[in-house]
């Protein structure tokens, strides 16, 4: 035991690591590795659940508890900020989704001659993992994973691939399958009864030109602040209904009571939706756009929408100065543009919701260098046992 090191931390993909510095693969803080290789487990070392994993790319971290998986989220945080030259702020505790509440999914398929694979890919592969049980999807959809896979093996060629996309709406199941043609009529009934069947909300195929609808017995919905907004093909939700709630109570006590506020990058208005007084909801997508109009109508909220790419024509700095309040969702790719502007600006209070920690402590960054305050950071993990990491923060001025 003497010659053994111990698991200090878990690193960005997913590897412990040593005081020495050394990755371990598949190790959780609290271990010990001998000089071998060899890990002997420590507190926060639990049992995978799943037969698929390590292999599965769907999960990197199922070797950890949830102390451990909780604590790997707050280090992503405190690290990328760091690495920006920002002192960790009091970063609260994480929100951890509960397992088979993962509520969409994308899935690729292969017909590799008589057999049909469907599932995740490999972990920094693209070979499929034939999914057979999943700790991480919501029931109602992995139900429906071997009956897509039966499916998939007669609309694929021989040798041919495709993706299915899987998204629970108010309705039940809505299923995209992608790269693969239907044609003629006895394989349009065939899908028709597949989707009555199985009781979808919607079924539709893209062979490449677009979402085509072949099964829809009433509008799908997604309930968003108790608003009921139609859901595009493709459109974005966040991956679970917990992590989503989350989330939407961090934005809540970061804005107060603000009487005016500004929702960037808000897709189909998870936030908005959500926001007490006057809402401006920005957002590129026309069919985001669309659907929160018509919601945001039929609820009579007070959210006036703007089809506006925040990228290509960020709001100025008059146009924020407006506001109570903003909250900003941007993708991965984060809010550099919009940021810089913001911070020049004299908004009380700003909201910021992440996907990706490097890019929000870059925009964070440029924020409290334009005389805001980090108050707080929440770590959310909606993706349960992966490296993904979203949070949502709270400045003030």
């Amino acid at each position: 035991m003497t010659d053994s090191e111990l698991i200090v931390r878990v690193a960005a993909r997913g590897d412990g690591v040593t005081e020495s510095g050394r990755h371990v693969a598949l190790a959780a803080p609290g271990d010990r590795v001998d000089p071998g290789g060899a890990i002997l487990p420590g507190p926060h070392h639990q049992v995978p659940p799943c037969r698929h994993f390590p292999e599965c790319g769907g999960c990197q971290l199922q070797h950890l508890d949830d102390a451990a998986f909780g604590r790997f989220l707050q280090d992503r945080i405190a690290s990328a900020l760091a690495a920006q030259g920002i002192a960790a702020p009091d970063i609260l505790e994480p929100h951890l989704s509960p397992p088979n509440s993962r509520r969409r999914a994308s899935l690729r398929a292969e017909r590799r001659g008589g057999q049909t694979l469907l599932g995740f890919n490999a972990e920094a592969s693209h070979r499929i993992i034939d999914m057979r049980e999943c700790h991480i999807l919501r029931p109602e959809l992995f139900a429906l994973v071997a009956p897509l896979r039966q499916l998939m093996g007669t609309l694929l060629g021989p040798r041919g691939n495709g993706e299915v996309r899987m998204t629970l709406t108010d309705q039940g199941p809505d299923i995209l399958l992608e790269k693969v043609e239907v044609s003629g009529l006895e394989a349009t009934e065939a899908l028709a009864a597949f989707a009555e069947t199985h009781r979808l909300a919607r079924l539709a195929v893209d062979d490449g030109y677009g979402a085509q609808t072949r099964w829809e017995p009433e509008p799908v919905t997604a309930t968003l602040g108790g608003v009921a907004v139609p859901l595009p093909h493709g459109a974005f939700l966040q991956a679970t209904a917990e992590g989503e709630a989350a989330l939407v109570a961090a934005v809540q006590e970061a804005i107060g009571s603000a009487r005016v506020t500004a929702d960037l990058f808000a897709g189909l208005g998870t936030f908005a939706l959500s926001l007490p007084g006057r809402v401006l909801a920005a957002e590129a997508s026309r069919d985001a756009v669309l659907a929160l109009k018509s919601a945001g109508n039929r609820s009579q909220r007070q959210v006036f929408v703007d089809h506006r790419d925040l990228f290509r024509r960020p709001f100025d700095v008059k146009e924020l100065d407006r506001f109570d309040a903003v909250v900003l969702d941007p993708p991965r790719a984060g809010a550099r543009e919009q940021g810089a502007l913001l911070a020049r600006s004299s908004v009380p209070r700003v909201a910021y919701v992440s996907c990706n920690p490097s890019t929000f402590a870059r925009d964070a960054k440029t924020l409290l260098e334009g005389g805001y305050t980090l108050e707080w950071v929440k770590s959310v993990g909606q993706f349960r046992w992966s490296t993904h990491v979203e949070l949502a923060a709270a400045f003030t001025r």
